[in-house]
């Protein structure tokens, strides 16, 4: 099973390094970005088990490491190895 992760601030949070990604893209002269929001992206190779078990296991492995749950939010997909199956 492949578990894939995605960790963000939570809205109201400040991005420092989001506001300075921003201000780098302006200074190219990228325009039209009015926010960037910067996270972090896990894709974890698991043994493969009980879908329901796996998203259980991710999800702790989140709130207990992966992510801050006070300051971070997370999402994530759990894909079987087999022909592409996602849940």
């Amino acid at each position: 099973m492949i578990a894939k992760i995605y960790v963000k601030l939570k809205q109201d949070v400040s991005d420092p390094q989001g506001i300075a990604v921003k201000g780098a893209l302006e200074s190219l002269s990228f325009k039209g970005v009015r926010n960037v929001h910067v996270g972090k992206y896990f894709v974890l190779e698991m043994d493969e088990m009980d879908r329901e078990a796996a998203g259980d296991q991710v999800s702790s492995m989140c709130e207990k490491l992966l992510a801050n749950p006070v300051i971070e939010d997370y999402t994530f997909t759990i894909e079987s190895n087999n022909a592409g199956e996602k849940s």
